[in-house]
């Protein structure tokens, strides 16, 4: 919850620094909903932080509802659908991808021959990883479609059809049935984290597959663990030498049921069964079996998560819904991120129990209902300026960290007088959302260096309204591939892939790809528009904010009641971090590629509520972000002491492309070195140095860019982004980036995508060419 000292220091920092509530017009600017009283700080901090923006129809863009790929087999109630969350290839296609449930890979077989018409099971150990060429490996890998176990039944045969529904932001119902319209016999409740595959059988003769073959199968006695004589145990030794346990609970008290081999792949149970079997990996023997009997029989269902946040410390909650044996406790693999950052509470249900989560290190089972996460290192004091873990924020008059050099000044005044003078409405004109957007920011982020940080405002009025109206064409909808509404899937999507089919327009936009790396980018220079002329807000009716609104509910809506939007589409609170692909078939799982947008897309939200005065969805993003930067840091950006990937892959320092099976050290464009580290690096904005410590930027920049040597920096465009992130390792590196930015001129090919005014006003910012006014800062920014 929301501390009073918190939301008075956010409203002592907006008038104490850049966001004095004096803007370009010179006039002072009320808080947009009005002065806030004690009574009102009072009442915000008692409010959780997943409230609504809003629950209204989107109103300024047309509805179609012909998308150009249609769910298959949801049994839905016209409720938004997840597009972007780990089930999604079970309603793509012909719904036979894997899913990952981590540590888990499930998927339908439908195939007599080969897995049968269950869900098979796969986990696989670090030894049995895919390494590619090179040292380090270029990529890691899960190998596809390895069968350890599947849970059927007999009646399912050819026909078999497979139908969702519950799909949330955690978990989702797989069922199956034997024919089309038929009850399931068999429905699937898959939740990231489950420790147990659960089976939920109705009325069904139970049948546990192999293609890896079973050993043999012994009986395991649970009596001593007090689960009473409902939970019925087995130990089936596969042929790899793996060890996977099986419970079956049945609905109803009955003697103990029958597992028996009928041939080296397949267990018969029993018929008519209606109860719960589960399955799990057993890594650890004897010591293993105890910790997995003390959570058999009980299963989450669901999960819904809560926040809070007090000062610079955030809270968060994932709770599972638990069925089954509800007296037992459950039994959820942790990542290695939620383990770091356990309260003590949860910390008390780890266990020795671990797995290979694919692309997440090492997950550990762990005994709890709840997962409860703390992050005390919130980024509250990062706004518009420049800041750094040493000197905090830099730049505009009253900063704490004081203010950038006269000469460094004059170099911003010089840059931004050619870039602010292009013309931004032409700009802004593409076909794509992507480009477009990042056009809009370059200038916004220009216009606020020379404003704020130069100090010059004396062509910045005409730059402002050449910004304003530039965004009043998308406010408008008058732009090429303008947006839309769609009513299948249910979310602002471009119109670009309508009427040909082509879901590489705008790189996927129309399918639910990368909505946060996109809208963001308006987002963010919706937020520079309104910290200097705060009116704009409720001009033309109030659209202009009605119009940002809507963008952000489309990728990271706070509400699980929002009838027109999923609730976080993108982030994905389990991970710690988003994922890029929307409704298009996956077979290596869902994924994502820029890392340092998706810190970006949630900054651009943190700068959007601070602007509306919105301290809730602030209070959430600063917490969001430090999750990120946890995630990131353990998953991407891959230091030298990194223990979470494999040591093979750890000195790429980035993660390349991030899937759920596999890591490729590489782009979706190219295999330049400045293309696959420079990815995750822009845009470079004050959140960078909190996700990209400074320790790690070094370590990337003498092992690929130091000097040139490997001549990795011939990337034009790219060489700009990886210059200008130098600047975060630390005085020298500000400096030798702040000497190359002032040798450039706007035109130069190294500033492809990004503003010179706004890198000169960073670099010096981060130590490159301070006033003499600027001091250190004694807090240091530590991830733990």
């Amino acid at each position: 919850m929301f501390s009073f000292v918190l939301t008075a220091a956010l409203l002592l920092a907006e008038l104490a620094s850049g966001h004095r509530l004096r803007g370009l017009h010179g006039r002072a600017h009320a808080l947009p909903h009005g002065p806030w009283t004690h009574a009102d700080f009072a009442k915000r901090s008692s409010e959780d932080l997943f409230v609504r923006i809003s629950h209204d129809r989107p109103i300024l863009v047309p509805t179609r509802d012909d998308h150009p790929q249609r769910p298959v087999g949801i049994k839905a109630d016209d409720a938004p659908i997840q597009t972007n969350k780990f089930y999604a290839n079970f309603f793509a296609g012909k719904q036979d991808n894997a899913t990952w449930t981590y540590p888990y890979s499930v998927w339908w077989s439908n195939d007599t021959v080969k897995h049968g018409h269950g869900l098979s099971v796969s986990h696989t150990d670090r030894g049995e990883f895919v390494y590619g060429a090179g040292d380090p490996a270029q990529s890691f890998e899960d190998p596809l479609f390895q069968q350890s176990i599947a849970l059927s039944a007999r009646e399912l045969q050819n026909g078999t059809v497979l139908t969702t529904d519950t799909l949330t932001a955690f978990a989702v119902n797989v069922n199956l049935a034997p024919w089309k319209g038929a009850k399931p016999v068999v429905t699937f409740p898959l939740v990231q984290g489950m420790a147990f595959v659960t089976g939920v059988y109705s009325d069904a003769t139970v049948l546990i597959q192999s293609q890896k073959h079973f050993s043999n199968i012994t009986d395991l006695r649970l009596g001593s663990y007090g689960l009473g004589a409902a939970v019925y145990g087995w130990s089936a030794r596969l042929s790899d030498g793996s060890t996977w346990l099986i419970y079956l609970n049945p609905s109803e008290y009955s003697q103990r049921p029958t597992l028996r081999m009928t041939d080296k792949g397949t267990l018969l149970g029993p018929r008519g069964f209606t109860g719960t079997v589960q399955v799990a990996k057993n890594p650890s023997g004897p010591s293993g079996v105890e910790v997995f009997n003390k959570a058999a029989g009980a299963y989450p269902a669901g999960a819904t998560i809560s926040g809070s946040v007090s000062g610079k410390t955030g809270t968060y909650t994932l709770a599972w819904t638990k069925k089954g044996v509800t007296q037992n406790p459950l039994l959820m693999f942790a990542l290695p991120h939620h383990v770091k950052s356990f309260d003590r509470t949860t910390a008390q249900g780890l266990t020795s129990v671990t797995l290979a989560a694919t692309t997440k290190g090492i997950a550990t089972a762990t005994l709890a209902d709840a997962f409860t996460m703390v992050e005390d290192n919130l980024p509250t004091d990062i706004s518009f300026d420049p800041w750094s873990p040493s000197l905090g924020s830099v730049g505009s008059k009253g900063a704490p960290g004081g203010t950038i050099s006269d000469e460094a000044k004059a170099a911003v005044v010089e840059a931004a007088r050619i870039e602010l003078a292009r013309d931004v409405v032409a700009l802004t004109n593409l076909t794509s959302k992507y480009f477009s957007g990042i056009a809009f920011s370059v200038y916004a982020r220009a216009l606020y260096a020379v404003h704020e940080i130069a100090g010059d405002t004396s062509f910045t009025d005409e730059a402002l309204r050449k910004l304003k109206s530039a965004f009043d064409r998308y406010v408008n909808n008058q732009e090429q591939n303008p947006l839309l509404y769609d009513e299948v899937w249910k979310g602002i999507v471009s119109s670009g892939s309508y009427g040909n089919n082509d879901s590489s327009n705008d790189f996927g936009n129309t399918y639910y790809n990368d909505h946060h790396f996109h809208y963001s980018y308006y987002v963010y220079t919706a937020a520079v528009i309104a910290h200097f002329d705060p009116a704009w807000l409720t001009k033309n009716d109030g659209l202009n904010k009605l119009w940002v609104d809507n963008l952000v509910r489309d990728w990271a809506n706070p509400s699980t009641e929002d009838p027109f939007f999923p609730f976080s589409r993108a982030f994905d609170w389990f991970h710690g971090h988003s994922w890029a692909r929307g409704v298009l078939e996956a077979p290596d799982g869902k994924d994502q590629e820029s890392s340092s947008e998706d810190a970006f897309s949630t900054y651009a939200i943190k700068m959007w509520a601070r602007v509306t005065g919105d301290a809730r969805t602030e209070a959430r993003s600063n917490l969001q972000l430090a999750i990120t930067a946890r995630s990131l840091q353990s998953y991407y950006l891959l230091a030298t002491d990194n223990d979470v990937q494999p040591p093979r892959f750890v000195d790429n320092r980035v993660a390349g492309i991030l899937w759920d099976r596999k890591v490729n050290h590489t782009t979706y464009f190219g295999d330049v070195t400045a293309y696959i580290q420079g990815i995750h690096m822009l845009p470079i904005v004050p959140t960078s140095a909190y996700v990209r410590t400074p320790a790690f930027v070094r370590q990337e920049w003498d092992q690929y860019f130091a000097g040139n040597k490997s001549g990795h920096l011939t990337a034009a465009g790219y060489a700009g982004h990886v210059y200008v992130n130098l600047a975060i390792a630390d005085r020298p590196g500000a400096v030798e980036s702040y000497e190359f930015m002032k040798g450039l001129t706007p035109s130069s090919p190294y500033l492809d995508g990004v503003s010179l005014a706004w890198n000169l006003a960073y670099t010096a910012a981060l130590g490159g060419s301070l006033n003499s006014n600027s001091t250190m800062n004694s807090t240091i920014y530590r991830r733990v």
